[in-house]
């Protein structure tokens, strides 16, 4: 179970800007694979997401390379980070459903952090992106609180989106510990990035 003060600390996740603007070549040539570790323990509101949503978690993609980085995978990724960004507004669990950690897709045009990334994952995949290099990620702010974040692997390294920043950031220049996220080979299984530290949000032991 999540803490109480643990759930609320991660139930807003606020809000990014809009703006789409860089070219992938400047952007992606300083990014750096994420070193991962061992399997580890999946995040309560995943579990739940799971046992909902079986199919979308037991999917084990053949092809683990990277996505190759092009002008194209990079005009998708930004468009889609800002799209979701603007259409999303940001609302807590416990407002929308009354609980906490309830991660599920925002048809309603409302959700959490969770649920931008999962409608982010969603709309790459429908455009070709694997599974395998859409990850859903959990990180540390500088403030001590939760996130999720969707993370892309690709040729030039693993990019962030999220909901608080209008860019895509290379993963090692957003500010954030990160703590774990899904395994390449598997959906329903999460790995620990090294060097991170314990995880804030709750998760099924």
């Amino acid at each position: 179970m999540i803490s109480s003060m643990v759930a609320r600390k991660l139930r807003v996740c606020g809000v990014a800007g809009l703006v789409i603007s860089g070219g992938w070549a400047t952007a992606a040539s300083a990014a750096e694979p994420m070193a991962t570790g061992g399997p580890t323990s999946q995040p309560i509101g995943h579990y739940d997401f799971c046992k909902t949503n079986p199919a979308e978690c037991s999917i084990r993609p053949g092809n683990l390379a990277p996505a190759t980085m092009t002008g194209a995978l990079w005009r998708k990724i930004l468009s889609v980070n800002a799209n979701v960004n603007a259409t999303v507004k940001a609302m807590s669990d416990y407002d929308i459903y009354g609980r906490d950690e309830v991660w599920a897709y925002p048809v309603k045009g409302i959700g959490d952090c969770e649920d931008y990334v999962l409608e982010k994952r969603r709309e790459l995949n429908r455009m070709g992106v694997s599974y395998a290099d859409l990850l859903i990620t959990v990180v540390r702010k500088p403030d001590g609180e939760g996130h999720a974040v969707l993370t892309v692997r690709t040729s030039k390294g693993d990019y962030v989106l999220d909901n608080l920043n209008e860019k895509v950031r290379s993963w090692d220049r957003t500010g954030y510990r990160f703590l774990k996220r899904q395994a390449t080979d598997n959906t329903g299984r999460w790995v620990s990035i090294r060097d991170g530290q314990q995880v804030l949000v709750g998760a099924v032991q």
